[in-house]
């Protein structure tokens, strides 16, 4: 599908983002820095993040779905 819209286009990159592996190795890679091993403080600390990262992003998705091209498959009526 051509890229219709900035809109459009911001949408797409939030889903590769989300679905991305590499996006998850870097993720794997990052909780290595930030989570010494054996703390479960800073577990519980990186996995709340990582999952409240998540839901920004997804959150940026499901505001643009009204404004994505009507054949998209994830285009919702506002």
């Amino acid at each position: 599908m051509r890229a219709k819209t900035q809109v459009h286009v911001e949408y797409e990159v939030f889903k590769a983002i989300l679905d991305s592996e590499a996006i998850g190795e870097l993720i794997v890679d990052l909780r290595m820095e930030l989570v010494p091993q054996g703390d479960k403080v800073a577990e519980k600390r990186f996995n709340e993040g990582v999952k409240s990262a998540s839901g920004y992003i997804s959150n940026l998705m499901e505001r643009r779905t009204h404004r994505l091209p009507e054949n998209h498959s994830d285009f919702k009526v506002k």
